[in-house]
């Protein structure tokens, strides 16, 4: 079934009450509101948090930076162990952002299994040396995009919907 407003389609049946709302429009918003939250943390400007975002590999950060992050991504695959990986985070980054007093992390794997064991093992290890992190992205994500694919990188197909959606969110939040 395809959706009269912009051509998308829509999802019906069991299938898409078990996904969540049909209506893929309302869930792109979603994302993009979540999205442009994240982005004015991660920008790098005067007044800014400059919260970097920790993404799995490369193609995750291709496609943050076609939705619009401007700011520092790390990521996992680098070729260092994880221990070396979150001393560097914890060192680097400290445990708080002192422009917010929020979570000085963005934490963004990807929402299928294996994304899920990175998410759960960083966020606990840098939870015990006193490092909050900030989930929110990934959870709306996990939540309205998971019909589109299950990782960071399957968001960048999207971006000729989401980055306007994106941009006008981010215009009512300035």
């Amino acid at each position: 079934m395809v959706s009269e407003r912009e051509g998308l389609p829509d999802r019906v049946g069991p299938r898409a009450r078990k996904d969540g709302s049909p209506d893929r429009e309302i869930r792109f918003r979603a994302a993009a509101v979540a999205m442009a939250q994240s982005i004015l943390r991660n920008r790098f400007s005067p007044g800014s948090p400059n919260c970097p975002v920790l993404v799995e590999g490369i193609k995750d950060e291709r496609a943050l930076r076609t939705l619009g992050f401007s700011g520092v991504i790390e990521r996992v695959n680098r070729g260092w162990d994880r221990s070396r990986l979150v001393a560097y985070l914890h060192d680097t980054y400290g445990t708080r952002n002192i422009v917010d007093n929020g979570p000085p992390l963005i934490l963004l794997m990807d929402w299928d299994r294996t994304g899920g064991r990175l998410q759960t093992g960083f966020r606990d290890r840098l939870m015990a040396l006193d490092v909050p992190v900030d989930e929110t992205l990934r959870q709306v994500l996990l939540k309205v995009m998971k019909p589109e694919g299950r990782t960071v990188e399957a968001l960048a197909p999207h971006s000729r919907t989401l980055v306007p959606m994106i941009d006008e969110a981010l215009g009512e939040a300035d």
